[in-house]
Formats: structure tokens, sequence, C-alpha cells
């Protein structure tokens, strides 16, 4: 199992950016298909972005296509999500999860590690 810990939240106004990081450790996430999910207050745990073990394939959910990207540094075991144009319908906890499979996947029950998460919150 790899143990993940996410870093970076905080409060910001709309329109402004963020960059979550997620820090890998107990195995090695380069051994891991990585991605990152959001709970909202009041709704279920959602899919935002997924990348592939070596960087060069990412995935979005449309609500965030074009404004969230998705990358990760194998060298330092980590994993980051840059938020830009951010808007208050953003506002949720972010978790990053780990995944074995090869293929994108944006379910749930695909990822087996999940760190504790980490609050944005974007005031408008």
């Amino acid at each position: 199992q790899v143990q993940l810990v996410e870093s970076g939240g905080g409060l910001v106004q709309a329109g402004g950016s963020l960059r979550l990081s997620c820090a890998a450790s107990g195995r090695t996430a380069s051994d891991y298909r990585m991605g990152w999910f959001r709970r909202a207050p009041g709704k279920e745990r959602e899919f935002v972005a997924t990348i592939n073990r070596d960087g060069g394939n990412t995935y979005y959910a449309d609500s965030v296509k074009g404004r969230f990207t998705i990358s990760r540094d194998n060298a330092k075991n980590t994993v980051y999500l840059q938020m830009n144009s951010l808007k208050p319908e953003d506002t949720a906890v972010y978790y990053c999860a780990a995944s074995s499979y090869i293929i994108a996947v944006v379910t749930i029950e695909r990822y087996s590690s999940w760190g504790q998460g980490t609050q944005v919150t974007v005031s408008s």
C-alpha cells in the first residue's frame, strides 16, 4: 500500500489559483495511476482528474477541463493539481488517490489508496 498526504488547500477568491500537492510514501508513486477527487458540501465524492504512471496521459472531468492541470514528478514521489480560474462551485475537500489500473479510471472503487483530503474554499 502507498500512503498519500495532500497539502496546498486554502481560501482563495473566485478567479484565483491554487496548487495542490500529494506526497506518496511506502511504495513508489510511479507504480500507480494517480487521481484527484473532490467532495463538495452535501454532495457525493466526484472524479476530477487522473494521470497515468509516466505522466504522459491525463484525463479530466468536464467541469474542470481547461482550468485544472494534473501532473506528477516521480523523482519526488509527488502528484500535483494546478487549479486556475477557480469558481465558488469548486469549493470542496480534495482527495488524492492511487490506482493499480493501467487504463484511465474515474470511479472511486477503482482507487485503492486515499489521502485524508485538503479543503479548498473559493469565495465569490
